[in-house]
């Protein structure tokens, strides 16, 4: 059985797929943020290569070809800020500052963190850009003795949980603002919760997208500093 999927050349496509459209039915029959589409995707694959004894690198073989659209599917979400430009433009200043107290807390949270449980300077550094998109973080984790994969991990996990618990925190400190539910999400979860951002609304979404790049680029150049704080 596992030779035989190992010699499917789409068989990680099709576990992705398949699985996150399950996710997908879940999500809308139960409509609770536990039920994540991508957390069900993750574990359902997981479970199908544990039963058939396929192996990681097999069945990456197969899904990689998804990975190829990361890049296309994260431009486009220019699309929706580029429709609320002039909210933007008239919120400015607020949305940078905004976005810098977002980024600048999620550093030093990890920094204290680290300090706090005693970790390593390598694990210090594969934590520190947990927050901004995968693509990013793993580069700035390199480029400072981190561990990559590991750090594709923690900004996996944090995606999946800033996704899970964004309307719960958002009502529990009553912020209700469009542009503010947006910032909190793109900047503290990136592409993941822009996700759930976009369905919070178009605004929400449009203002996420913009935090991704900003809040990487804001990341990569406080990086140099705060890696070298512990």
């Amino acid at each position: 059985m596992s030779d035989y999927l190992s010699s499917s050349l789409f068989f990680g496509v099709t576990v992705s797929l398949i699985t996150y459209w399950i996710g997908l039915l879940v999500k809308k029959r139960f409509r609770l943020a536990l039920f994540n589409p991508l957390l069900i995707s993750v574990a359902l694959t997981i479970i199908i290569l544990l039963i058939s004894d396929v192996d990681y690198a097999t069945y990456n073989d197969g899904a990689k070809y998804l990975s190829y659209l990361l890049t296309p599917s994260t431009i486009c979400l220019a699309i929706p800020l580029y429709q609320q430009l002039e909210i933007l433009k008239k919120n400015l200043k607020v949305v940078m500052i905004s976005i810098a107290a977002g980024t600048f807390s999620s550093l030093f949270s990890i920094l204290l963190l680290s300090i706090a449980f005693g970790l390593s300077h390598e694990q210090y550094v594969t934590l520190m850009p947990k927050s901004i998109t995968t693509a990013i973080a793993t580069g700035v984790s390199g480029e400072f003795g981190g561990i990559a994969a590991v750090t594709a991990t923690a900004v996996a996990i944090t995606g999946i949980l800033g996704n899970v618990i964004a309307e719960s925190v958002l009502k529990m400190f009553k912020i209700n603002h469009p542009i503010a539910k947006g910032l909190a999400c793109g900047t503290s979860a990136h592409a993941i919760g822009t996700v759930k951002a976009m369905e919070l609304g178009e605004l929400e979404g449009a203002m996420s997208s913009l935090s991704i790049a900003v809040a990487g680029l804001m990341t990569v150049l406080a990086a140099s500093v705060f890696a070298n704080l512990w």
